[in-house]
């Protein structure tokens, strides 16, 4: 079993393709958006970002939000990551087009760890 590359989940790790997908809910279980992609710190391969995908209808016309993985834990009971963020909160962040590309700049993440206020992920 430990030999299995198609194993996705253990008690304590999850391939990157089970997160891609799911659900992020708020508070009062509020579902606040899905797990689009995640972004990695390439030299100490922690998760830096989860890229969550919110508005639009059937899939189409959402924008994309980089959420700081600190602002994420997982909830077996929901099935899904919770936040303390709001839709509210959501709709306001920095965000990108679905269909766009990203600057992943020093500077656009210090706005999107201010914007969340929590620490950056190289602290």
């Amino acid at each position: 079993m430990a030999n299995d590359p198609d194993i996705h989940e253990t008690h304590d790790l999850i391939a990157s393709d089970k997160v891609v997908g799911t659900d992020v809910y708020g508070a009062g279980e509020e579902h606040v958006g899905k797990i689009e992609r995640l972004i990695l710190e390439k030299r100490s391969g922690r998760v830096a970002y989860a890229v969550m995908s919110f508005g639009g209808f059937l899939g189409l016309g959402h924008d994309h939000y980089p959420l700081p993985w600190a602002k994420l834990t997982y909830d077996e009971g929901l099935g899904g990551y919770r936040t303390d963020v709001t839709k509210e909160q959501v709709e306001g962040a920095p965000k990108y087009e679905a269909s766009g590309e990203y600057d992943w700049s020093k500077d656009n993440g210090r706005r999107i760890h201010e914007y969340y206020a929590v620490s950056p992920y190289y602290i």
